[in-house]
């Protein structure tokens, strides 16, 4: 997809469709939190990585030192959402942009995404 990656304003925006959940957002039915880290922004980077690398039917497509974008592909009819996490070590958090590439509806499926990695990473100390 074209619409992927950093720009001066941060993440992609997201659609219209209710497909789509980012940090940066300003819309209250797309916006998620983003990561607050309690830990070193690099060994927090190592840790979302290594937990990236472990979802189910998702393969880590492009990384450098402070983004990371992801392919998660549905269990059922095998659709590809794309997750993206950029680092800014400045602000101590970890933006994120989950999004499906077709349809309208995702069924909350990456706003769950988020939220069960916003977990694993609480549950290790990583995050507050």
């Amino acid at each position: 997809p074209l619409n992927l990656g950093v720009s001066d304003t941060g993440l992609a925006s997201c659609p219209s469709s209710s497909n789509c959940v980012s940090s940066d957002a300003p819309d209250t039915r797309h916006h998620i939190s983003p990561l607050q880290l309690t830990v070193a922004p690099t060994e927090a980077w190592a840790t979302v990585r290594e937990i990236v690398s472990k979802l189910p039917r998702t393969r880590i497509v492009e990384e450098t030192a402070d983004y990371l974008h992801a392919e998660c592909q549905s269990a059922l009819f095998g659709f590809v959402d794309d997750l993206e996490l950029h680092l800014r070590p400045a602000e101590k958090i970890i933006a994120v942009r989950s999004a499906s590439r077709l349809g309208y509806s995702d069924f909350g499926v990456n706003r769950r995404r988020v939220e069960g990695l916003r977990a694993s990473l609480t549950s290790r100390g990583d995050l507050r």
